[in-house]
């Protein structure tokens, strides 16, 4: 795939991107059969709603274990090398996925069933945990100077990526079959197809290089013997800052690809392949986009660009549910497609603006403390809460409420980070003395 002439960073973006896309393709497209089929396979003995509650409490078990994965991965990460870690990461993602593909239902194993999905969804969620930090940290550590927002956004375009895969691939094997045949055995396939895309995912990171700020880490011997104890030196204040200001992309992420699904067939009436559609068309311009707005936060500055894209995400999560309900499809598409326009602005710089905070000999374990931790409150509960919400008040004036003031609590943490970093760049350094 890579050529002696390919230069080493244009080989890393292109990597993390394969790479990220098809973890995250494996991890959406469970979150897409939660919404649509496990309810019915894996918990048909209880009510619609409670069936529907009880997918989407897998669909954040995964999330639990996030971080589990992010601290493991961390750890060896930052002690023997991030190659090494984000080829293991990826072994692990798809062989579980696969094996999710082949669980009986509930029919067949009783009780059985729902347990194998949720210990197979753990291991998802600790291979994951090991990825979205990792990537961001490798493509940063290889980008050419001035350019680093840039290149941290190939990584964050397998986010929409592996959706527009995990979709399409759903959408087709839906509509190739009859109903009947989808909801017994064809939701299957694109679990199975995982172990391909895995093949081709760890054959591309097995041709890059190790960093070469972790390489100079080991050679000076610098080394951090416990880097997340050694992360955790950045501050309370800074590191919570952080934290409040990464949750808003992830929770809107998960309303858009999950909750919508749910919402939109059932409460609105909509046809699942045409929300199906519609989040595909919208992720597109979200993937497309991304590397647009990474050199323009390189040019005008990572944290303004957070600020901009938080505050237009907390303006069209305002409005997304209203579109949504008026039943009208093209209306409805507008609103699929305004959070594909917006979600990208913040999305694209939201791994670098975590991890500058920290050095290089504790860059993947903070970043994984600070990126896991924000997507369980983020983005693991987003679904759930947003159903809980929506079941209780029989509307969506509760979910704009929730998802509203999340936006709005990231939008307040990076105008406050902002003006800190200001302030300590108008300070005068000390003189010394003596």
């Amino acid at each position: 795939m890579f050529s002696s002439s390919t230069p080493p960073h244009r080989k890393v973006a292109i990597a993390t991107l394969i790479g990220t896309t098809l973890e995250w393709y494996d991890f959406m497209l469970y979150g897409t059969a939660s919404a649509l089929i496990f309810s019915k396979q894996f918990f048909p003995t209880l009510s619609p709603a409670a069936g529907t509650l009880a997918a989407f409490s897998t669909f954040a078990v995964g999330f639990g274990a996030r971080p589990i994965g992010g601290l493991l991965f961390g750890h060896f990460g930052d002690r023997i090398g991030r190659k090494t870690t984000l080829v293991v990461s990826l072994f692990l993602m798809g062989v579980s996925t696969m094996l999710i593909g082949v669980i009986p239902s509930y029919g067949s194993i009783g009780f059985w069933a729902p347990a194998l999905l949720v210990a197979l969804r753990l291991l998802q969620g600790v291979g994951l945990g090991g990825e979205g930090a990792g990537a961001v940290v490798l493509s940063i550590e290889h980008a050419p100077p001035g350019r680093l927002n840039r290149y941290a956004s190939f990584p964050q375009m397998g986010t929409p990526a592996g959706l527009i895969l995990a979709n399409a691939i759903f959408l087709g094997t839906s509509a190739l079959l009859p109903d009947s045949a989808f909801l017994s055995w064809g939701w299957r396939i694109p679990f199975l197809l995982s172990v391909i895309l895995v093949i081709v995912g760890l054959w591309v990171r097995l041709g890059i290089t190790e960093s070469a700020d972790h390489a100079e880490l080991v050679q000076r011997g610098e080394v951090s013997s416990f880097p997340l104890r050694d992360a955790l030196r950045v501050g309370p204040v800074r590191l919570l800052l952080i934290l409040f200001a990464a949750i808003a992309t992830s929770a809107a992420v998960y309303i858009f690809m999950v909750f919508t699904l749910t919402y939109g067939t059932k409460a609105l009436g909509y046809s699942r392949d045409f929300l199906l559609l519609g989040v595909i068309v919208s992720a597109v311009f979200w993937c497309a986009t991304m590397p647009f707005w990474g050199s323009l936060a390189d040019r005008y500055g990572t944290r303004r660009i957070f600020l901009a894209g938080t505050a237009a995400l907390t303006g069209w999560c305002a409005v997304y549910f209203p579109l949504l309900n008026t039943g009208n499809k093209v209306v409805a598409f507008l609103a699929l497609l305004g959070m594909g326009v917006t979600l990208p602005i913040a999305h694209s710089v939201g791994g670098i603006i975590i991890a500058e905070l920290f050095p290089a000999s504790v860059r993947y374990s903070g970043t994984s403390l600070i990126v896991q931790i924000s997507v369980i409150l983020g983005g693991g509960l987003a679904p759930l809460i947003a159903t809980a919400l929506w079941t209780a008040g029989s509307t969506s004036v509760a979910v704009t409420c929730y998802i509203v003031a999340v936006c709005a609590l990231s939008t307040i943490s990076t105008a406050v980070l902002i003006r800190a970093a200001d302030e300590r760049a108008d300070t005068p350094a000390p003189v010394p003395v003596g």
